[in-house]
């Protein structure tokens, strides 16, 4: 049972070194770009979140919302909110304490 446990892990590890190979240029291609096509950024957030326990792809993740936070402040915090909500619920990653949208 621990062995087949410890193969899924492993298996979740790889994807998710594969997801990252996938989404780094595409990340560094929308900020080189200066592309503001939110729907386009948000789209991507959405699957890349799936993957977000991985460091790595956390980093890129964090880059990405940082970009979308000068054009759609309201969507990144939500898309910060969704990874707290998903992976780090006791914000020991993403910071203390979840960022309210902006009335």
């Amino acid at each position: 049972m621990i062995e087949e446990i410890a193969k899924l892990l492993e298996g979740r590890n790889l994807l998710a070194k594969q997801a990252y190979e996938q989404y780094k240029p595409l990340v560094n291609n929308i900020i080189a770009s200066q592309n503001k096509d939110v729907n386009h950024i948000c789209y991507t957030l959405d699957f890349m979140l799936d993957f977000c326990f991985d460091n790595q792809m956390l980093q890129l993740f964090r880059c990405l919302c940082r970009y979308l936070h000068g054009l759609d402040a309201n969507a990144a915090i939500s898309y910060v909110n969704a990874y707290r909500e998903m992976w780090d619920e006791e914000g020991v990653k993403f910071g203390n304490k979840k960022m309210e949208e902006k009335v």
